[in-house]
Formats: structure tokens, sequence, C-alpha cells
């Protein structure tokens, strides 16, 4: 149902692109010119979707102000419609109650609303508290207070959102992306990453003595790929807790926002070069927005290189979970067995990692197919982008929703989840910025200047 209304929206979002074709006039003992390229103009729903801005006083300011009509409030509503038909329409062919999921919609998506309503205000932007914090602090509440009716449980439907937005995500990791640093930022990505995740897991388990495997695999897949989405699709792989995920998530976003300000304040106090900066902030800040505002923070060039180091590393998020599954399957719940099918490793891949590779080869193939490639995708992506958005908020909100403090105080007891995140990421710190220094000015000098342009 993921890949489904994922690649439904992509495709009647490629489909909505406008376009035009201006012909040259005719002059004087000359026939007509030839018609200009068609170039995109816009999109045909773009203006329906959109988020909540930014407000000092009052909440209205968020959607355009009182007095100018409210004209972000079109937007919001329009996002919530299409989602919640959608949503709707996938829920029903899964065999629930269409009444009884759209009724629970509408709780969840107001509640992810009044998040990207908090986290939009000046003071908290300031502090950059996402959204994704505020969701699942709201929800928590929640949850752990007056708990959550049984109407409502329906739309809380966590792997459903934020498979399909990580279907959406698909679009917006271009294959060219790869290209653009070459084999410096490759190696930053690609070799970095798998050690740090490998050694985060082994050290859970053999030093630290983590009880519990998949509270381990989550954490550190979190810690050393990309945050939450690969957190999600580790979680799908090794069958974790809705508890552990929420545990894992917590963890990523509060130290997130610590190291998107600590970072770029210690590359300012040393003076580091930009290039080297972004390469080293790009490879272990966990989220993709995260990373873009730490890099600004330092320069233009390190938020490039960043946000590119970023991209290529998301790129893993399909090739890290078919890993695990085939390492659960095989190794950590063989349970005495002397060998494991791949059907059971299929059973347990996350099949939406299909869709997600699916819709980055195809915007990929667009990208460089012509030469209004990047224009079509950049104006399909500025609205498939906003609803990705959105069905992360759903997806925070519902995990919040079915998280019990009980639960996490179970798998924080002695304090080892901690212990483990504070030290695979000194591991990661560490090696990505060893391995950055000697890609970008030792074995490849070249690439620095490449990079820097």
């Amino acid at each position: 149902m993921a890949i489904l209304l994922g690649g439904i929206i992509l495709l009647v979002s490629l489909a909505s692109v406008r376009w035009s074709s201006a012909a040259g006039e005719e002059s004087a003992g000359q026939g007509a010119a030839p018609a200009e390229a068609a170039q995109p103009t816009g999109h045909w729903f773009g203006a329906w979707v959109g988020r909540p801005g930014g407000w000092v006083d009052q909440p209205l300011e968020a959607f355009g102000g009182w007095q100018a009509g409210l004209p972000g409030l079109r937007a919001v509503l329009g996002s919530g419609l299409l989602l919640g038909i959608g949503c709707t329409a996938a829920m029903t062919l899964f065999g629930q109650s269409a009444w009884r999921f759209g009724r629970g919609f509408l709780v969840v998506f107001s509640l992810a609303l009044l998040a990207y309503l908090l986290a939009g205000q000046v003071f908290v932007k300031t502090y950059n508290l996402e959204y994704a914090l505020w969701a699942l602090a709201v929800a928590l509440a929640i949850a752990n207070t007056v708990g959550v009716p049984d109407w409502l449980r329906p739309a809380v439907q966590t792997e459903f959102y934020i498979k399909t937005g990580l279907v959406l995500l698909g679009s917006e990791i271009l294959l060219s992306r790869l290209l653009a640093l070459g084999l410096p930022g490759v190696f930053v990505a690609w070799v970095v990453t798998p050690i740090v995740l490998i050694s985060t897991f082994w050290f859970g388990q053999k030093v630290l003595k983590i009880s519990s495997p998949s509270l381990n695999m989550v954490i550190s897949a979190d810690m050393s790929v990309c945050g939450v989405s690969a957190a999600i699709a580790s979680a799908a792989a090794c069958r974790a807790k809705k508890e552990e995920l929420s545990l894992a998530i917590g963890m990523s976003l509060s130290f997130t926002v610590v190291m998107m300000v600590v970072l770029p304040a210690v590359i300012g106090l040393v003076g580091m070069d930009e290039v080297l900066a972004g390469a080293w902030m790009g490879g272990t800040i966990d989220a993709t927005g995260a990373v873009a505002a730490a890099g600004e923070l330092v320069g233009e060039r390190a938020l490039e290189v960043a946000a590119t180091i970023k991209m290529i590393q998301n790129i893993l998020i399909g090739v890290v979970a078919f890993g695990i599954a085939v390492f659960w399957s095989s190794v950590v719940e063989r349970r005495g067995a002397s060998n494991v099918g791949w059907g059971e490793v299929w059973k347990r891949f996350p099949k939406f990692i299909l869709g997600f590779l699916a819709a980055s080869i195809l915007f990929s193939a667009l990208y460089a197919s012509a030469e209004s490639g990047p224009a079509w995708t950049a104006e399909s992506i500025g609205v498939t982008k906003v609803l990705r958005g959105w069905l992360f908020c759903l997806a925070f909100v519902s995990i919040g929703l079915e998280t019990n403090f009980a639960e996490i105080r179970q798998h924080l007891r002695g304090g080892k989840p901690l212990v483990l995140y504070v030290c695979g990421q000194s591991l990661n710190l560490a090696l990505t910025l060893m391995m950055a220094y000697l890609m970008f000015y030792v074995v490849f000098p070249e690439a620095a200047g490449v990079a820097g342009r």
C-alpha cells in the first residue's frame, strides 16, 4: 500500500507540472521563428499543497494573517484533503473501514498541524526545535495521560505513513548527487557508515550487553546512517518494538539539535576549511534538514558539500535494510537452524525500499534525460517534498500515540542505550573527520577545489 500510494502521488505530481512553449514572432521577409523549447511554468495543484509558515505573536500569522485572508490555510487544508483521500483509499483496500480510518485521520492530522505550528514560532525556531520533536512530545503527552481512545487507533498507522513518506523521499535522492563529489564523497559516506554501524552494534552486544538486539540495531542504524529514516527501515528489517523505535528516534532528534549547534561553533572556533567542515557535518548529523541548517551557519560551500554527502549517505538506506534483514534472519534468529532460505529474508525485507529505489531511479533518469529535466523534476519534487513532510509528521504523531513511558523506562534502565549512542556518535565523528581529511586533502586534493566552487 505504501509503494502504491507513494507511486501514485509521484506520477500524478509529475503529470501535473505545467508546461508552456513560446513561439517566436515573424519578422519582415522571414518565416516564423521556431518555437522555443517547452519549459515548466508551475504545478497544477501546487498552490493547494503547503505547510504553516513562521509566526511571532499570533498563530494565524503562520497562514498569512487574518487580514490577508489566511492564504496559507488553503494549502494546509489541501494537503490534509489530498493525504486523507489517498490514505483512506489505501487503508480501505487493505481491509479497513473508510469511516473509522477517516475520522481518526482528522485527529492525527490536527495533531500534526499543531506540531508544525509549535515548531514555526520564531523563538522556537531559533533553537531549531523541529516539528518531529513537537509531534512526538504532544502525542506522548496524550498517550501517557488521558490515553488514546479506541476509535482513534485505526488512524494511528506509523509504518504506513513513514513508508509512504520514504517512497516519496526516493524521488529526492538523485543519483547525479553521487557524481557531484566523486570518489571522496563516496568514501566519506559509504565507507565510514558501515564501519560505525557494525562497530556500534558489536559494542552494544559484547561490551554493554544490551538485552534487546533489535534496540541495539535500531540505535546503531539511526546514528550511523541518516537518522529517523534509517531507524524506520532497520526497525522493519529486525522487527523492533514500537517503544524501541520511539526511544531511538527520541535520542536521535535530541542529539541532532545539539550537534547542529555545537559542530558549527567548533568549526568556527578552530577555523576549519568549509569543504572539510561540510563533509564532516554531512556524514555525522542525522537529519537532512539539520545538516542543511548547520551547513548554512558555516557558509555556502559547507552547505553544498554537507547536503551532497548526506544525500549520498541516504542512498544506503536500502542497502542497510537488506543487510539487516539477511543478518537477522540468518544469524540473530536462526535458533539452531543449519541454514535460512531466501524466502525468510524476503519476508522480513522492508518492501517499501523497492519503491524508494524505483522513485530514485525514475527521477534520476528524468533529471538527466533532457535539457528541461532538472526543472521538471524540481517542480514535481517541490510539491511531493511537502507531502512527504506531512507524512513524516503523521508518523511521528502515531509513534507518540503508540508509545508507553513505562516501556521506554525499561529500555533506558542502566543508561546503556544512551551510552551506546554517545560512544557510537563519538566514533562516527572521529572516523568521518579523518576520512574527509584523507579523501579531500591527501588522496584527492583536487576534489577540495572542485567542491569549493
